[in-house]
């Protein structure tokens, strides 16, 4: 299985903060890369695999994740996954933005969204 990058998931309350967490990270080098208005990606120039993602909310799904996981295979991970007996939180998925994925429980609570981008 070959994991292409890991993101973390930050929920923020209104739109505003949004701006102003986007306008923190960007001090620390960060820029934008993804805004859908509710949810912002933010990596770095210099090695854009470093990624931030922040939420207001998560508008295709029942939580906004903790982690976001992009792998090669979305469903031969969902499959393996599944199969151990974890709790999926959401069925696979197309998005209309471009990529396939799932939520999984981790042990500990924490929702994980586990992502392919599409062909």
């Amino acid at each position: 299985m070959t994991i292409r990058r890991i993101v973390p998931d930050i929920q923020v309350e209104r739109e505003e903060e949004l701006h102003s967490s986007r306008d923190f990270y960007g001090l620390l080098g960060f820029e934008e890369v993804m805004n859908m208005g509710w949810a912002v990606t933010l990596a770095s120039p210099s090695n854009p695999t470093a990624q931030i993602s922040l939420f207001t909310e998560e508008r295709t799904a029942p939580v906004v994740p903790d982690l976001s996981v992009e792998v090669e295979d979305v469903d031969a991970v969902y499959a393996r996954v599944a199969a151990s007996g974890a709790e999926i939180v959401r069925e696979p998925r197309d998005e209309e933005w471009g990529v396939r994925r799932f939520f999984v429980r981790d042990p500990n609570g924490r929702v994980v969204n586990v992502l392919t981008h599409l062909p």
